[in-house]
């Protein structure tokens, strides 16, 4: 087979979360460490960190590989889902994996797949731990899939833990209570690992803590650490300035990801640095600061808060969740327009209504429909919001929604465009 033959067997063959949803989670280890143990343990022959939480996730992975890049490291990067290529799951130094290691890899190991019919992302996950020990890489990031405690990801000890923001998604897997949620995050906290949580809140605090110390892992949370001095949005970036407290210094950054929600992410990248530090890495403030700003270049990052054109502007977001969506608005918040456009798309297992609920009323809405058998049908989806005073109309491609959106807004107008990372994905701009 060739690449684009073994990907759509993988697909028809296993059942593939991003498509099915809840039927695809596979809820525990079994089938992942049989995949290690059959490939000879990959996982144990690289160090790792290891990345959790509901949002911010996927940035903060991004920027510890951009970071640690900047400092010389050979760096791997799992993440998921993929916006346009499914190689972009899986990198080393921001470049994506063969498409050739893929098809060698489906080769090699297809009648124990054959056997063990694993799902889509406990394959992928075996492929990545294969690459990356197979290409030597000094540290590998990688981002949870889902929840934590029994992601398919949860069969490393990295070097460090990092749990971002808490809140909810998946919350017919994962629990319909913050306390719930960080309950499943908190199961990648490691005996005697360091594990950093980006920001406080209330509701997961204990059980964060609670778990550190029943693995005797030191704990830290960013956000008593490092205080917001300033955050500026400039052209195509941001300047963000934090307090040290415990070393009484200021910290300078400038990053390509403005979205205001980064603010709390890179608290947990300055103090995850700090900590990989003492534990023997050598990462200078100026990898610090490049990584920071190079986000983007380095990585190849897609889908937050990008900018796809300019009068009127238009930037997507994969934000896809209410605290998500709430981030987003907020940044809005930032910016000068006349008219708000807002092109949204989302799965049918999202809290819709609790979105609906908060979006802006004067917005001109579009309503499309992602091409996964998730999405929710573009029509529905326009009742829907009339129940919440959104009015809108229907155009199901997102390209061909943000070509009118273009054509009939003004100059000065802003157009979102997102509600989910599979409209995000379907743009031809990224």
């Amino acid at each position: 087979m060739n690449y684009q033959e073994t990907i759509d067997y993988l697909y028809q063959l296993l059942p593939v979360f991003h498509r099915e949803g809840k039927k695809a989670y596979k809820a525990d280890l079994k089938n992942t460490l049989a995949i290690c143990e059959h490939l000879g343990n990959p996982q144990q022959k690289f160090k790792s960190i290891h990345v959790g939480g509901t949002n911010g996730k996927g940035s903060s992975s991004h920027f510890l590989a951009s970071i640690l890049q900047e400092a010389g490291y050979k760096t791997g990067l799992y993440t998921s889902p993929h916006l346009k290529s499914f190689t972009e799951r899986i990198r080393i130094n921001g470049r994506p994996i063969p498409e050739q290691e893929v098809v060698d890899y489906v080769e090699r190991n297809k009648s124990f797949i054959l056997d063990l019919r694993p799902s889509f992302f406990e394959c992928t996950v075996g492929l990545a731990f294969e690459y990356f020990a197979s290409q030597n890489v000094d540290i590998a990031i990688i981002e949870v899939g889902l929840g934590g405690r029994l992601d398919s990801t949860n069969v490393i000890t990295p070097e460090l833990s990092l749990i971002t923001n808490i809140s909810f998604d998946h919350t017919d897997i994962l629990g319909n209570t913050i306390e719930a949620i960080a309950t499943e995050k908190a199961g990648i906290i490691k005996p005697e690992i360091p594990v950093v949580i980006s920001q406080r809140q209330p509701e997961a605090d204990t059980v964060f803590q609670n778990k550190a110390n029943s693995t005797s892992s030191l704990i830290s949370f960013a956000s008593d650490r490092y205080k917001l001095n300033e955050y500026s949005v400039c052209e195509n970036f941001v300047k963000i300035e934090y307090f040290d407290i415990q070393n009484k210094e200021v910290i300078k950054l400038q990053s390509q990801l403005t979205g205001k929600y980064q603010i709390d992410n890179l608290k947990g990248i300055i103090n995850a640095v700090d900590i990989l530090n003492s534990r023997g890495f050598t990462i200078s403030k100026n990898a610090l600061e490049r990584g920071v700003s190079q986000v983007v270049t380095n990585t190849d990052l897609k889908g937050r808060w990008q900018l796809l054109q300019e009068k009127p502007t238009v930037v997507c977001d994969t934000g896809h969740n209410l605290a998500g969506i709430l981030e987003n608005l907020e940044t809005l918040g930032k910016y000068k327009y006349q008219q708000l456009w807002m092109v949204l798309g989302f799965v049918s297992d999202k809290d819709i209504q609790g979105i609906l609920d908060i979006l802006p009323k004067s917005a001109k809405y579009v309503f499309c429909q992602a091409d996964v058998p998730r999405a929710l049908d573009a029509r529905d989806l326009q009742k829907l919001a009339k129940d919440f005073q959104l009015e809108g109309s229907v155009i199901n491609d997102v390209n061909e929604a943000i070509d009118w959106v273009v054509q009939h807004a003004n100059e000065d107008d802003f157009v979102y465009v997102g509600g989910s990372t599979f409209v995000v994905a379907g743009i031809h701009q990224l």
